[in-house]
């Protein structure tokens, strides 16, 4: 059989995608430099949520000095009983490390030991989850703010297996605000403005203009955040920005759903599963491309994921890992940039092993990805070479009817600080 010349080039084009995509998985785990936010170390480290401790589909922000406390929760895969450690740091609103002192921030040890672990039970694979809840009486907080949650080894603190993004808040102001479709008429088909007041009545803020720095963030994402908004003007002590533009976004649509709570029975959207060798395969029905199709309304849990199985009583050791396969037709392969898995289950990153690869005798992308039973959900997005921000348009479309979970930090620099505090905190739901 002869192949022509451009198919053969096509050929070569696809294999050596593939084998940057594997490069590029392997480099990830390779450097083991602490980084300020939400990142796995190892490959054999998965699952990992950080959570308040009574809410499964929760952020991980909690008031100073209450009760309420952080749950973490991970696997490692490798299956044997390890000494982990984790600490705490101090960042500043851009997430680097700030110049306030360990001791300074935290009431008791610096490095807490994980004692709480459990051997999976009756899974193909083998793993130990460990978990621990903070603050506690012997770990507590002392300034409100951004931090570095950092999970290492005993005395191996200087490289960690898992760092992860949390937020303590004193509340110092409240907040009202609205989300909804754009007020522009070109937009309001397509993206949510986001309104809001900020009520500073008995705060200590003299100059809101410049000591105050405000970020909204869609669902869990920081890298469409909107950052630096100033109030529009002022009433008496409340702050309004109430923008018609700025305080927008993209609104996307609703979240595409991975069920495998079973391994057994096929959930919806599972075309088949089967054990291959010592594992379970897993394949999704293939996806479309919805970037021009009309807005159909469906439940989501806006991109997080929930560890659970209809196997066993206990989901942290009962759930059973399987390899999970994505199929996204598509015509030719995107130029200048690349396809993404998205949502919780990736840290609402871009990272290597969710990116998609072409497959030309198929004609669409597919990925697969390692995953434990639970209910998950994912979008697909695409990352434009050189850009920080993914954009789900492409694949996913926007509507301004999508059901979208918005919050509001508002954080405080008084003059001659070290760094912010976090004063104020609000969530809100974008209206259908």
């Amino acid at each position: 059989m002869k192949i022509s010349r451009k198919l053969f080039f096509l050929f070569l084009l696809f294999q050596s995608l593939q084998l940057a995509a594997q490069t590029d998985t392997a480099d990830y785990y390779t450097d083991r430099t602490i980084r300020y936010d939400d990142r796995t170390y190892l490959s054999t480290i998965r699952s990992v949520q950080l959570r308040t401790a009574l809410e499964g589909l929760s952020d991980p922000i909690i008031p100073l000095g209450g009760d309420q406390q952080l749950y973490l929760g991970f696997d490692d895969l490798e299956g044997d009983v390890k000494t982990y450690q984790f600490t705490v740091i101090h960042c500043t609103i851009n997430w680097e490390p700030s110049n306030i002192l360990q001791s300074d921030v935290i009431d008791g040890f610096t490095d807490q030991t994980i004692t709480d672990y459990r051997l999976s039970r009756g899974t193909i694979q083998q793993y130990t989850h460990y978990n621990a809840v903070f603050p506690n009486e012997n770990f507590k907080l002392r300034k409100s703010g951004n931090y570095i949650l950092s999970v290492y080894t005993e005395g191996a603190s200087e490289k960690p297996v898992l760092t992860k993004r949390f937020r303590i808040y004193e509340e110092k102001v409240t907040i009202d605000g609205t989300a909804h479709a754009a007020t522009i008429i070109g937009d309001r088909n397509y993206k949510q403005e986001i309104d809001f007041t900020i009520h500073t009545s008995g705060s200590s803020i003299t100059n809101p203009f410049a000591e105050l720095t405000v970020i909204v963030q869609q669902n869990g994402r920081s890298d469409n955040a909107v950052v630096g908004l100033k109030p529009q003007f002022l009433r008496d002590q409340d702050l309004v920005y109430d923008y018609e533009d700025g305080n927008v976004f993209k609104a996307g649509n609703e979240f595409r759903v991975c069920d495998i709570r079973s391994l057994r029975t096929p959930a919806e959207r599972v075309q088949k599963m089967e054990i291959v060798g010592k594992t379970t395969q897993v394949y999704m029905l293939p996806d479309e491309k919805r970037a021009f199709k009309r807005y159909s309304s469906s439940q989501d849990i806006n991109g997080r994921f929930l560890i659970h199985t209809f196997e066993g009583s206990t989901h942290d050791v009962d759930a059973d890992y399987a390899y999970v396969h994505f199929f996204l037709p598509w015509d030719f392969p995107e130029k200048d940039g690349n396809i993404y898995v998205f949502g919780g289950l990736s840290d609402w990153q871009c990272r290597p092993e969710y990116r998609m690869t072409y497959n030309a005798e198929r004609k669409g992308y597919e990925a697969t990805l390692f995953l434990k039973q639970g209910y998950y959900n994912y979008e697909y997005v695409f990352l434009k070479d050189g850009e920080k921000a993914a954009d789900d348009f492409l694949v996913e479309g926007m509507h301004s009817e999508t059901e979208n979970m918005y919050t509001i930090y508002v954080y405080h620099r008084s003059p001659g600080a070290l760094t912010e505090e976090l004063i104020g905190v609000r969530q809100l739901r974008s209206r259908n």
